[in-house]
């Protein structure tokens, strides 16, 4: 593969124009063919180091994928993270807060799901939800029983993006990598692929009208994603936008980040002590008899 995971990263103090970002690029792939090798390659990578990484039981991974409709979220933990033993790996989906989840503040129902150490931890859409489509429709926020004080439209976002911000700071310093993938998909293939699940009957379920009137408000969520990468993404909390008109490429590029990311941590099997190496000789030897 040629791409590289610098290459789709938001740098902190960046200032993020999302037309300045491009929706596709060359593909890391010649063939489907090859697509395929490049990805049960990096299954086979991933689930190796996935081993190791549980054994060492000294970090939590938390993926986090936010994207508009139709941009590929399933269909890129579904491949990517195929290969990895599902007792190590958990995916949450956030929809619409309960009442339950509302009368707390915006952080708590995310904070339950976080994964423990040793674990991968994979929030389809996340707390983000919270400066994304609630600034887009900020009738949602006046319905969340916050206070007067907590309203005003000068801090509101300003306060959210800080109290993220602290969070995922507070989750590395405590041994959790965070890694966001934002990906960028343009109007027109979200067009595409909503024709098509219209005229694929085995894909009419994935449909949702909702998802139309939501494509009225595309501007309005570009800008709100321009201000959420720039004010969040950080050296321990990195945002990477991800090219994601062809599904494919897009997979190849998550799984080489995702891999990076493993990689980076530099977990081995954990060294039996002087005393345990004894033991297991001495239960050897019984077994040996």
């Amino acid at each position: 593969m040629k791409a590289r995971s610098e290459d789709f990263r938001v740098h902190q103090g960046d200032e993020i124009d999302l037309q300045k970002w491009p929706t596709n690029v060359a593909p890391v792939y010649v063939s489907k063919h090859d697509y395929k090798k490049f990805l049960a390659e990096h299954v086979v990578q991933l689930s190796a180091q996935q081993q190791l990484f549980y054994a060492s039981n000294r970090h939590a991974i938390l993926l986090i994928f936010q994207a508009m409709d139709a941009a590929g979220k399933d269909g890129a933990i579904r491949h990517v993270m195929s290969g990895v033993n599902p007792q190590g790996c958990q995916v949450f989906s956030f929809k619409h807060p309960s009442p339950r989840e509302l009368e707390h503040d915006f952080l708590w129902r995310t904070t339950r799901d976080l994964p423990e150490r040793g674990r991968i931890g994979i929030f389809n859409r996340s707390y983000y939800e919270e400066v994304l489509i609630v600034r887009v429709h900020p009738e949602i926020l006046r319905n969340e029983g916050l206070p007067d004080a907590a309203l005003d439209d000068g801090a509101v976002w300003k306060n959210r993006y800080r109290s993220i911000v602290d969070l995922e700071w507070h989750l590395e310093r405590n041994g959790t990598r965070v890694i966001k993938f934002f990906l960028h998909l343009s109007p027109d293939e979200q067009r595409r692929r909503f024709l098509e699940r219209i005229d694929s009957p085995d894909k009419n379920w994935k449909f949702s009208t909702a998802d139309i009137e939501e494509r009225k408000f595309w501007k309005q969520y570009m800008n709100a994603y321009e201000q959420c990468l720039s004010a969040t993404s950080t050296r321990h909390a990195r945002w990477y936008i991800v090219p994601a008109d062809d599904k494919r490429n897009a997979r190849l590029i998550v799984s080489r980040i995702v891999l990076d990311t493993f990689e980076a941590l530099k977990v081995a099997c954990p060294k039996a002590s002087p005393r345990r190496r004894r033991e297991l000789q001495e239960i050897r030897k019984r077994l040996a008899v």
